[in-house]
């Protein structure tokens, strides 16, 4: 069926987070404005009706109108057995899947489950704070492999860097973010082979976020590091249903871990967890029968991204951005406006009502950018950005 990615379905009182979270979004420092009139696109949450077949796997598991406790079908495993097989050529054996209720939460519990106190854990900055939460909030210590940037904003890593750190006997773990949030890297496969290989010589765990694998430009490819990986035993993947088919409310998280005495530990720090019926079904459905919406979803994306780059070319030269391989974000620099951070941010948060997300809250790489998540019906994106370049005509 052809999927109409123009709607624009009102989300206000539908209990999101995003429409009508404005209380708790500006107690937790995003924005100091949130009124009726702001367009929210700070948080990486799709305003897209979900696929059709989705729809009626979910309306089927309401009908049944009982919601007891759940456990996994076959038709579960094989879901995503069948989907990594034909979207990435990665065979996943089922004993290797382990359910999470989130990301998030699997990171938090594979920081506590692998590392002790006092522990270093890599991330590259700059990356999704909450990589920052997992580490700091459970008493490790952030080691900040640091990304390069070149002139053209192309993001690469410092590999003399990394493996100095890794060597460290204190670092115990790297959490690898591919496609990278916010800069949207796709690391090459030359890449994650060498990343791969520093951290099994030198006994370090890698845990590789590749939730946004699926959310690529249509002429990019993604290939998960365990795949490429000469031995995956000291890998573990997080994968979810949650970004690539706009599911996040329904809390699909599955984790790949290969090393049995991984995956053992793994599931004994996260205690006994149950995915709800509609989860299950929802996993089921997307995953066999969402291709479709997805194709067109990508392509709606790969629009709109192509139009911001041209909008922004025309009325806001000086903010300079690329288009990203991979995820459905836009990192927008800054810099060129010869403002302070504060400024940008009151142009577009407070007088624009156009809530993004700070690039400092990604670490002080940061700084000058604004990321913003894009996939919303391409008439909320042109009003946002309609807004800005308003705020800024007089620095052009």
């Amino acid at each position: 069926m052809i999927y109409n990615f123009d709607e624009v379905v009102n989300r206000r009182g539908t209990y999101s987070l995003k429409w009508d979270g404005g209380e708790r979004i500006k107690k937790s420092g995003i924005t100091e404005r949130y009124d009726a009139d702001s367009l929210p696109l700070f948080t990486a949450d799709m305003d897209f009706p979900i696929p059709q077949p989705v729809t009626d796997a979910l309306r089927k598991t309401v009908d049944h109108r009982i919601f007891g406790y759940s456990v996994f079908p076959d038709e579960y495993y094989e879901a995503i057995q069948y989907w990594f097989k034909k979207h990435h050529d990665w065979e996943i054996k089922k004993e290797e899947i382990v359910y999470s209720p989130g990301t998030v939460f699997a990171l938090n519990v594979a920081v506590r489950a692998f590392t002790d106190p006092g522990d270093g854990v890599i991330i590259q900055r700059p990356v999704y704070p909450p990589f920052t939460s997992a580490i700091e909030g459970n008493g490790r210590k952030v080691i900040n492999n640091k990304l390069k940037v070149d002139a053209a904003g192309v993001y690469t890593i410092d590999f003399e860097d990394f493996e100095q750190k890794v060597k460290d006997e204190k670092t115990k773990m790297f959490i690898l973010c591919n496609p990278h949030n916010p800069t949207g890297r796709i690391f090459s496969n030359e890449e994650l082979k060498r990343l791969s290989n520093i951290c099994a010589q030198n006994h370090v765990l890698i845990v590789a976020d590749e939730i946004h694998g699926d959310l690529i430009r249509r002429d990019q490819v993604f290939t998960p590091i365990a795949k490429l990986a000469e031995d995956d035993q000291h890998i573990i993947t997080c994968t979810a249903i949650n970004k690539t088919f706009n599911v996040a409310g329904l809390h699909c998280t599955n984790m790949v871990l290969p090393n049995p005495n991984l995956r053992a530990k793994f599931v004994n720090a996260m205690g006994h967890q149950v995915a709800t019926p509609f989860a299950i079904s929802t996993l089921i459905a997307a995953y066999n029968e969402g291709e479709e919406w997805l194709e067109q979803l990508k392509e709606y994306i790969d629009g709109t991204m192509e139009w911001v780059k041209s909008f922004l070319a025309e009325r806001m030269p000086k903010v300079k951005t690329r288009i990203p391989e991979g995820t459905y974000l836009m990192w927008l620099d800054f810099s060129g406006y010869g403002i302070s951070p504060r400024e940008v941010h009151d142009r577009i948060y407070n007088k624009a009502n156009v809530i993004l997300e700070d690039g400092k809250m990604f670490g002080e790489e940061g700084l000058e950018y604004q990321r913003i998540c894009l996939p919303s019906p391409r008439p909320i994106i042109k009003e946002a950005f309609e807004r800005i370049a308003k705020e800024f005509e007089d620095l052009n």
